[in-house]
């Protein structure tokens, strides 16, 4: 035996050597999976993929899950206790939301997300973290089950170090070893308009946003599949600098232009940055696009959307801390954001004033002018779903 009640040496063996086989085949995680998850007895499972700033996930390899189950989750997702504790939490800390939370079966998620798909408790720990996403394994228990305790943290504690070096390793998350959907849904995110171009300046790819600044068509046209201004001016000073932003001097990867486009309507029009793509670690990024330059075009008087994975790590807040920030944020009082949360509102107090403490505000409307002064380009998602 290994120590661990009812788990088998062989049996942990044989699991942790389906990990490393992942490393060489990625599309054996579903599987391996599922080896996880009944090693803690457990029904649902897998890896996600969200971006840090909790606007969008994407189901990797999640097996055991109703759709509309998913799809409540996402919609709730920046709001839950996995949100908050993943965004002060290191790569392969392992959590249980029973252990989080020891009022869970009292909050406001627990009865609106969890009990009305049967679900009682969940477990997970981030796998791996590249660039603005994060990718978390997790299993999960139903009502007719236990709580997880110290024998399936201890397994996942065991197993966790092998999954983020084999995820490190193969760079599952990688934009060519993936679906380059899931690139094309983290683009449709943006505030900015991006476009990507091929050397020749033909479009070989549009998100959401540029979709819609070409359909108004006020200050952006596409033209011979080209982006064509409608300032005549613009139009030149763009194809120059899409041109040289192409080119394969040894300077360029690093080398921005910027412009402004205006809007033939008198309105604001868009600020754009071009940038070269062909070379370096963005090459491999934008490869199933065959892009050489990318353009982001922004409308100046945009709002993005509110942060709290930044926020967070800049004051130190912890978990609870940042939960408290985010309830608070969506306009709640004190009291709605304690039933929320399933705390009391001493509790909400204590919170706020060690948070007061850590980011130097004085007042709540102190604390969410700082929160909001912090924002990325991230555009509000559309009650879309997701889960992690």
């Amino acid at each position: 035996m290994t120590g661990l009640d009812g788990v088998s040496v062989e049996a942990l063996s044989d699991t942790i050597g389906a990990i490393y086989d992942c490393a060489l085949d990625p599309q054996q995680w579903p599987d391996t999976c599922r080896k996880i998850a009944s090693l803690c007895e457990s029904t649902a499972g897998g890896i996600c993929v969200h971006d840090l700033r909790h606007t969008q996930n994407d189901q990797l390899f999640v097996f055991g899950y109703e759709r509309p189950f998913l799809e409540k989750l996402g919609q709730n997702y920046p709001q839950s206790p996995m949100a908050a504790s993943d965004a002060v939490a290191n790569v392969g800390d392992v959590k249980a939301l029973s252990i989080e939370n020891n009022d869970l079966h009292e909050s406001r998620f627990f009865h609106d997300v969890l009990k009305p798909f049967g679900l009682r408790d969940i477990i997970w720990f981030p796998a791996l973290r590249t660039g603005a996403r994060m990718a978390s394994m997790h299993a999960s228990r139903v009502e007719q089950t236990p709580q997880y305790r110290e024998r399936e943290i201890s397994l996942f504690k065991l197993l966790s170090p092998h999954v983020c070096r084999v995820l490190a390793i193969s760079d599952a998350l990688d934009i060519r070893t993936l679906r380059s959907e899931m690139l094309e849904r983290t683009l449709d995110g943006l505030v900015s308009g991006v476009y990507l171009t091929a050397r020749d300046g033909r479009v070989v790819y549009m998100n959401a946003e540029a979709e819609r600044q070409i359909k108004a068509g006020t200050s952006i046209r596409i033209v011979n599949n080209r982006i064509s201004p409608t300032d005549p001016a613009t139009r030149e000073a763009l194809s120059k600098a899409i041109d040289e932003a192409a080119r394969e001097d040894a300077d360029t990867e690093t080398r921005e232009h910027s412009l402004a486009i205006p809007d033939s309507e008198g309105g604001p029009g868009y600020v754009a940055t071009l940038l070269p793509v062909a070379r370096g670690q963005r090459r491999g990024i934008v490869a199933p696009f065959a892009a050489s330059v990318a353009l982001f075009a922004k409308d100046p008087i945009e709002a993005p959307l509110l942060p709290g994975e930044a926020f967070a790590r800049l004051y130190k807040l912890t978990g609870s801390e940042l939960r408290v920030v985010l309830a608070l944020a969506q306009g709640l009082g004190g009291k709605d954001a304690a039933d929320m949360l399933g705390i009391s509102e001493p509790t909400i107090r204590s919170h706020l004033q060690r948070i007061f403490a850590k980011t130097g505000a004085v007042r709540q409307a102190d604390l969410l002018r700082l929160f909001q002064n912090a924002t990325p380009p991230i555009r509000a998602p559309q009650r879309a779903a997701a889960y992690s």
